[in-house]
């Protein structure tokens, strides 16, 4: 039996934002997808005060890598501890600690410790160079959002659209499910590359466009759960923005329909508001535009995945037409 390693890294980086605020950033996982380029989705578990049990899928060294994680917060002492419950392979261990110390001119020292062990040599390597790159990317972003002379809140924002099916949850499901075939489904579609690679993790390229006629492409990784929700995090996002997550979900009504929701999750880059949208335009209008161009093609997914769901129900009734399936 190869025997365990333990290694131990640590990463550090001053960031010109209050200690408070880089605290923050880092205490709200649920805002990790479009702050931290490696996170794609978070997902509680459990939460009861300063403790919270979650499960992140993430980027390591390329591949997606999932576990279930509990943080101690601590608030007052500046400090957010993690350990990983069942960690995945070649990791056979994985814990660690942020803290976030006030220097005297009013900047923060984010310090990001780790120890894992792994079996081996070889898997240690590869183990040290995937926590050191995702480290050091994790300090940047948190460092490009927290120096930002912009409140939190205005950069980050989430918005949801909803829409009741008189179909199942699963055949609308499978029409998200199948964005291969958007281009012949969907008008705001122009091209789709999709490779699904363990089944139920979909790297999807999409050229689409808005409303006004803005052409955008983007890349995202898809997590895919049968019947139920497709979460997603653009790896390569428009260029208005630092970050875009969200998720596709179906749930029955128990009447034999279903309610489907779209959300949305963006971290916007002030920088390329005049660049994307004109001179003089602010961030508030950056806001505006992104709740009305990208809630447009969700509510047009969702409308043509509602009429998928419905013909399927109608084909399924008595004397309807044939069925032709969902996939």
């Amino acid at each position: 039996m190869t025997e365990l390693r333990e290694h131990h890294t640590l990463h550090t980086r001053v960031v010109a934002a209050p200690a408070d605020t880089v605290y923050q950033l880092v205490a709200d996982v649920t805002r990790w997808p479009v702050i931290f380029e490696p996170t794609l989705h978070v997902r509680h578990l459990e939460r009861d005060g300063d403790n919270e049990r979650f499960r992140l899928w993430a980027l390591v060294n390329g591949e997606v890598k999932d576990w279930t994680s509990r943080r101690v917060l601590d608030p007052e002492g500046r400090t957010v501890s993690f350990r990983q419950e069942h960690s995945r392979p070649p990791f056979a261990s994985m814990g660690g600690q942020w803290r976030f110390a006030p220097q005297r001119d009013g900047r923060t020292m984010v310090s990001l410790t780790h120890d894992f062990t792994v079996p081996g040599q070889e898997a240690g390597a590869w183990a040290t160079e995937g926590v050191n790159r995702n480290s050091e990317r994790e300090l940047a972003a948190l460092a490009r959002i927290a120096e930002l002379p912009h409140a939190i809140d205005d950069l980050v924002f989430s918005f949801t659209d909803r829409l009741e099916l008189s179909g199942a949850a699963a055949d609308a499901y499978a029409f998200v499910d199948r964005a291969d075939a958007w281009p012949e489904r969907l008008p705001h579609v122009r091209r789709v590359r999709l490779r699904e690679d363990p089944p139920g993790v979909q790297d999807m390229e999409m050229d689409t466009v808005t409303a006004d006629g803005s052409a955008h492409t983007t890349r995202s990784v898809r997590l895919c759960f049968p019947d139920s929700s497709i979460v997603y995090k653009q790896l390569v996002p428009p260029a208005l923005l630092f970050g875009h997550s969200g998720a596709w979900e179906f749930t029955p009504d128990g009447a034999g329909g279903a309610v489907a929701v779209a959300r949305h999750t963006v971290a916007v880059d002030p920088a390329a508001v005049p660049k994307v949208l004109g001179e003089g335009r602010t961030l508030a209008d950056a806001r505006a535009y992104l709740r009305a161009a990208l809630g447009a093609n969700s509510r047009t997914t969702l409308g043509h995945a509602a009429a998928h769901a419905g013909a399927n129900a109608s084909a399924l009734a008595p004397g309807g037409p044939p069925h032709e399936g969902t996939r």
